[in-house]
């Protein structure tokens, strides 16, 4: 009974102090911004070769069967593991003409970004397109920003998808922070 009593407390005091935090001190208000992070690039020349294959012929490993096994197998086991992450869904609707429409809003993506994947779904009695594989909320964000100019009803919704392939040209890393801005 103590054991329930000091948890509820602890947790009462956490939730206080994160609304302390979400408040801002009068005219301010507090907004997202994002922060990139340059990371180093990735080679995808090595992506899914078994790091054994590509080590020089001078260099000897000593190791168990088990333990190449064991790697071999949770490197096959993550190729069909799904994660949960964000897409941006462009179109949802479920009027008369809403398939062909669904199919002109993924036409118009795939044109206007051909390096961002896209899905088209039908979920009874919804057409929906949504974009992206984001492993965050804040890449999501990032891409949102220029997504709405084309697509102003744009919206971030969190999906369940395999693994996305890391990118060379995506080589950074995006965090949101709540900053303090002056209302006018």
């Amino acid at each position: 009974m103590k054991k329930t009593a000091i948890l509820l407390l602890l947790f009462l005091a956490g939730q206080l102090a994160a609304r302390a935090q979400q408040t801002a001190p009068p005219g301010y208000v507090l907004v997202d911004s994002l922060i990139f992070t340059p990371l180093a690039a990735v080679d995808s020349t090595l992506d899914g070769s078994s790091i054994f294959s590509v080590m020089p012929s001078n260099v000897s490993i000593t190791q168990s069967g088990a333990i190449r096994n064991a790697i071999e197998m949770r490197a096959r086991s993550n190729s069909s593991r799904q994660v949960s992450g964000y897409r941006i869904r462009i179109f949802f609707d479920n009027g008369q003409d809403a398939r062909g429409a669904s199919e002109a809003a993924l036409y118009r993506f795939k044109v206007q970004n051909p390096g961002i994947s896209a899905y088209r779904s039908f979920s009874n009695p919804y057409f929906k397109v949504t974009v992206g594989d984001f492993r965050n909320k804040s890449e999501a964000m990032a891409a949102l920003a220029s997504i709405k100019q084309q697509f102003p009803s744009a919206f971030i919704v969190q999906e369940k998808f395999r693994y996305p392939a890391l990118e060379n040209r995506n080589a950074y890393r995006v965090d949101t922070l709540k900053v303090l801005r002056k209302v006018n």
